[in-house]
């Protein structure tokens, strides 16, 4: 299949890449030109503005948005919106809110231009593992897209999760998870580090001990045996962790649904208390991000 890329960032270059491979044409555009005239290089055919990217493609048109959640996805949506025409389709695959989605497919329905949110796991990884990807619209038009959902993603790795917002209402789930999961392994190596053992273990070589049949085993086990044998207490980054997003979805949607979620809330304060102080288990934190999504770090200073 043929589609158009818009784009270029750490998860939708790797995505094209990886689309190449897998026998589709792809047109790339990237707001700055130097990442569409890398990727051309490797095959895919670049335009520089959306207009170009619209004409380079064949109704029914297929436009997958891989853009940071907010101002960027309402302004290229709105903008696709004039270009597109009836029975073309938007794939908006980044981390946005559920409730945005359903505003954007009703604000696009009457054009007949279709909408799907897929939510996409991998990070920096997805090349070479493949990307998770959860999809919410209409079935029909997940059922045309599927070759495309096959190539980006490993074996039973995407999934129809239902109407419109499901997709990304599962990744933000998915993204409120994460946080638990990275938070009890921050405070359990932390621990780790200042017990009376402290000076005696090799933190690296524990993390990979749990990944062979422990019960905690996992891939940010994975990550994180990575990122302390590169450096074993973490002392050249800070313990400064950013949020994106999804965990305030997450927790808001508990308080409206009224359903507990107290290790997912607490995970959230913790990366805000992160951002005032300067512990192991925050260097945990902030280097599992840089190593699973390839997320900015603080570096101390020499």
């Amino acid at each position: 299949m043929k589609l158009g890329m818009v784009g270029l960032g750490r998860m939708g270059m790797n995505m094209v890449r990886r689309l190449l491979k897998g026998g589709h044409k792809v047109v790339a555009y990237n707001r700055s030109p130097e990442k569409t005239r890398q990727i051309m290089k490797e095959g895919a055919q670049g335009v520089f503005s959306l207009p170009e990217l619209v004409q380079a493609l064949q109704p029914p048109r297929i436009v997958w948005l891989m853009l940071p959640a907010g101002k960027p996805v309402e302004e290229y949506i709105s903008q696709l919106a004039d270009l597109l025409s009836k029975g073309d389709i938007i794939v908006e695959g980044g981390n946005s809110f559920y409730q945005d989605d359903l505003r954007h497919a009703g604000e696009l329905k009457p054009k007949g231009i279709h909408y799907l949110d897929v939510g996409v796991s991998g990070g920096i990884w997805g090349l070479k593992i493949g990307y998770c990807l959860m999809i919410g619209g209409e079935r029909k038009i997940y059922k045309f897209l599927e070759p495309i959902f096959k190539a980006l993603a490993p074996r039973d790795g995407y999934l129809y999760c239902g109407s419109t917002g499901a997709g990304h209402f599962v990744k933000m789930t998915h993204n409120g998870i994460e946080y638990g999961l990275m938070s009890a392994y921050a405070e359990g190596f932390d621990l780790l580090l200042n017990s009376p053992y402290g000076a005696e273990l090799n933190l690296a070589k524990v993390a990979h001990l749990w990944n062979q049949g422990s019960v905690v085993r996992s891939w940010l086990l994975e990550l994180l045996a990575s990122a302390l044998k590169k450096d074993p207490h973490l002392s050249s980054i800070k313990g400064y962790v950013e949020d994106s997003g999804e965990g305030r979805w997450t927790v808001q949607q508990a308080i409206n649904s009224a359903v507990p979620a107290p290790v997912i809330a607490c995970s959230l304060f913790q990366r805000f208390r992160s951002r005032q102080t300067d512990s192991f288990a925050d260097k945990i934190l902030a280097a599992l991000r840089q190593e699973f999504g390839g997320h900015r770090v603080i570096k101390n200073k020499p």
